[in-house]
């Protein structure tokens, strides 16, 4: 049985886009604002070259059915959406392997926001500079998690009639992989593991696809996905401080 509260997930995204207009944790957006739109710019431009050549290699593996033939506007329609999931959590994993230091310095600042405590006694530019190894290869961990799995689905995209639902499949799982990128900042200024993390978002696996839907959508929306990094961060810090202590006293954000 799924645990969680869904409709509780779905308020977190909104809360750190309140909370990202904190005089505190502004700086600490934009840095990585300006960083996504140079990486946002470039990514699009080589997945808008690639997309037509894969789309035409795509629909010359289908069989010479009529019926199939038909419904090609379809197939069209379903690969473009996967190319879409693709190019957002693929510019999701660029934007946030150059800028996790910051994030994770923006998720300590907005943890101390909304409880009043500090998170580690490694402050300021300093403690960003020492946590850029540590926050690298945390990055590589999720890459290594999200690789496999999706050159599965990928495949599965690729199989007449069965692709059919491929393109929710992968709505799905970037929901589930937005949810467990942004909430393993606040993990990890706790020194939680990834493997751990997963663990304690499947307890609450309701809540988690909440918060991550949204944020999947609005990686997909042109100039909104350049803010929702920052924004995801901070609602990922609301959720970790209220999902683990649903009786805390936590400032509103």
């Amino acid at each position: 049985m799924l645990k969680g509260n869904f409709f509780q997930g779905l308020g977190y995204l909104g809360e750190g886009f309140r909370l990202i207009r904190q005089p505190g944790l502004r700086l600490f957006v934009l840095l990585p604002l300006i960083i996504n739109v140079i990486l946002f710019a470039l990514l699009f431009y080589g997945m808008a070259q690639g997309f037509s050549s894969l789309i035409a290699m795509a629909m010359g593996w289908l069989p010479d059915w009529q019926w199939l033939q038909a419904l090609s506007w379809l197939f069209w329609l379903l690969y473009g959406a996967v190319i879409l999931l693709m190019l957002a959590y693929g510019f999701v994993i660029v934007a946030n392997l150059i800028g996790s230091p910051f994030y994770g310095y923006l998720a300590e600042l907005t943890e101390k926001l909304l409880t009043g405590q500090e998170v580690s006694t490694d402050a300021g530019w300093a403690g960003i500079v020492k946590d850029i190894p540590r926050a690298l290869w945390r990055e590589v961990q999720k890459i290594g998690y999200y690789l496999p799995r999706a050159i599965g689905l990928l495949v599965i995209g690729l199989i007449p009639v069965v692709n059919l639902v491929a393109a929710l499949l992968w709505f799905l799982f970037n929901s589930w992989m937005m949810a467990l990128q942004y909430v393993d900042y606040p993990a990890d200024n706790h020194k939680v593991s990834f493997p751990a993390l997963r663990r304690q978002l499947g307890d609450t696996r309701l809540s988690a696809f909440g918060f991550g839907m949204p944020v999947a959508l609005a990686s997909m929306v042109p100039l909104l996905n350049l803010i929702v990094v920052p924004a995801a961060v901070c609602g990922a810090t609301a959720y970790w401080v209220r999902e683990r202590d649903p009786g805390a006293n936590i400032q509103p954000g």
